[in-house]
């Protein structure tokens, strides 16, 4: 079980919940994770047009976010990788297409190889989603699995382009 939410953190509760849903993507009655990764293909069409030093602080900047947004929704969950926080995948998501350029080809192969990925987590992603339980390790599962689909994805394009 996790700690409860912080007193001082407590007003802050809605804004939280709103970032660790992808804007209430992570509602979904099924599939909310899948709901939630959408969120990452605006996100790719956005991000895609930074300069690859801004891309990569977004990044990074991103990850650290998801470390502590997905540490306090767990908080008020009362369950550290509750379905409803979907942050995660939208970083998986992102390191999945980093330093690409956008395009829906792209962007839609991505998100069924992440998808793939994020569902049959491969050693290390099942070791961050079974061993740390944590906001950390609820992201690192899915940035671990946002690298094995960069990796099948840049596959895809170097054999298909």
């Amino acid at each position: 079980m996790t700690e409860p939410l912080p007193e001082d953190y407590v007003r802050y509760r809605q804004p939280i919940l709103f970032l660790a849903s992808n804007a209430g993507l992570g509602y979904a009655p099924v599939a909310s994770g899948t709901f939630g990764t959408l969120a990452g293909i605006p996100a790719f069409y956005y991000i895609s047009r930074f300069p690859w030093v801004l891309q990569l602080f977004t990044l990074v900047a991103l990850l650290f976010l998801s470390f502590w947004v997905c540490d306090l929704a767990g908080r008020i969950y009362a369950e550290a990788d509750d379905g409803r926080i979907v942050i995660d995948e939208l970083v998986g998501y992102l390191i999945t297409v980093a330093f690409l350029p956008f395009s829906w080809g792209t962007a839609i192969v991505a998100f069924f190889w992440f998808r793939i990925f994020d569902i049959l987590k491969p050693p290390p992603v099942s070791w961050f989603d079974r061993e740390m339980k944590n906001g950390i390790g609820v992201t690192l599962d899915d940035a671990a699995a946002g690298i094995y689909a960069a990796i099948g994805l840049r596959l895809c394009l170097a054999l298909f382009s």
